[in-house]
């Protein structure tokens, strides 16, 4: 696919022996966080190759942010959604590695090295992904639970690792462009006003099975910038998250044992979900209290490691209040799954399978 080349950054020339990162983010009306991220890129020791800046449907203020910052911007006059955005820049980048980054998050200044040096020590190495850090900006309680709880994940998760992340990832362009980058048919989901940004997962399963290496680097860190709410929390974990990784999880087959799909927390979905369904029909039947409180101390203990990492960061009272959340996180995680599961199910009866499998847009097909 050809993309018109917008505007052109200087690049510093390289010598022969180092590997060129290209930098590539999607922004859509980025503000003052799209601002932070690119003086931290300014600030990155040694700078990268190049920055690659796509502007998908923007007003117009971070795509003249960009421009003025000197960076390589490819304008999408309509959003397109980050899969689309980050196909275009990857086609336009001339770096060895693609990084792929958020448009709310900062750098450290040792990124670059830290990404070449990956590749650079294993040969066999395909993509490698970070993590938040464990200082998020936004002070409010969601903001740090959430952030602090997506560090704990990735920082607990396995080093060989069998997806993507689209944050804070890279990977190298060769492979990249021969696996045809992003699914951009994960854009929508459910309907045409649902997006869907589970893309980076569906690229990670597709080179695991394609006998790729993908590794988990700890010490890549970048800060999350973003204020969680309660609405855009929610609307994030069911409509970005859930709903495709649960079409993903049945077009594979089963769950990988690994970040939130481990088999204690699937268990503790289990146990959340019971224990809805338990605890008012304890009016009605008392000895019910008996196997509820057993679910209780099941969840808690299953848990009792990521509870101990909030206290050790937050103290007690901040751990305390992550419980509950945490435990409405499994509610409506397995919520989702199970009407996901019927739904597209009932799609593979009618006949829908092929949309499933490719993001086929067109919903009169499953009519």
């Amino acid at each position: 696919m050809a993309f018109p080349r917008v505007s052109l950054m200087r690049r510093p020339t390289r010598p022969p022996d180092e590997t060129a990162i290209s930098v590539i983010i999607p922004v859509h009306n980025g503000g003052a966080n799209f601002r932070a991220c690119l003086l931290s890129l300014q600030a990155a020791d040694p700078p990268p190759y190049e920055i690659i800046v796509v502007s998908d449907g923007d007003s117009g203020a971070s795509r003249r942010l960009a421009e003025k910052s000197g960076v390589e911007v490819l304008k999408i006059p309509t959003p397109e959604g980050p899969a689309h955005a980050r196909n275009m820049g990857a086609h336009h980048a001339r770096g060895d590695i693609l990084f792929f980054i958020d448009a709310d998050v900062t750098i450290r200044p040792d990124a670059m090295n830290r990404v070449a040096a990956a590749f650079q020590n294993d040969t066999a190495l395909a993509a490698i992904f970070g993590s938040y850090d464990d200082e998020p900006l936004e002070t409010n309680f969601l903001s740090q639970y959430k952030n602090l709880f997506h560090h704990y994940v990735h920082h607990t998760a396995k080093r060989e690792a069998s997806t993507f992340w689209g944050a804070c990832g890279a990977i190298r362009r060769e492979i990249f462009l021969m696996m045809g980058g992003f699914n951009e048919g994960y854009r929508r989901c459910l309907s045409e006003s649902t997006p869907g940004t589970s893309e980076d997962i569906e690229l990670g399963y597709r080179l695991k099975k394609s006998g790729y290496k993908i590794e988990l680097i700890r010490e890549l860190q970048v800060k999350h910038l973003k204020r969680w709410t309660i609405s855009n929390l929610l609307k994030a974990d069911i409509f970005y998250r859930a709903v495709p990784w649960t079409r993903l999880i049945l077009l594979e087959g089963g769950f990988i044992n690994d970040l939130n799909t481990r088999v204690s927390d699937r268990i503790s979905v289990i146990c959340i979900c019971l224990l809805v369904v338990m605890i008012p029909a304890v009016l009605f039947i008392p000895w019910l209290l008996v196997p509820a409180g057993l679910l209780m101390c099941t969840v808690f203990w299953l848990n009792r490691e990521l509870y101990r990492f909030f206290r050790e960061k937050r103290g007690r009272a901040f751990a305390m209040k992550t419980i509950p959340w945490h435990w409405f996180y499994f509610f409506y995680s397995g919520l989702t799954f199970a009407i996901c599961f019927v739904y597209y199910r009932g799609m593979k009866i009618r006949g829908c399978g092929r949309r499933i499998e490719t993001g086929d847009q067109d919903e009169q097909t499953c009519k």
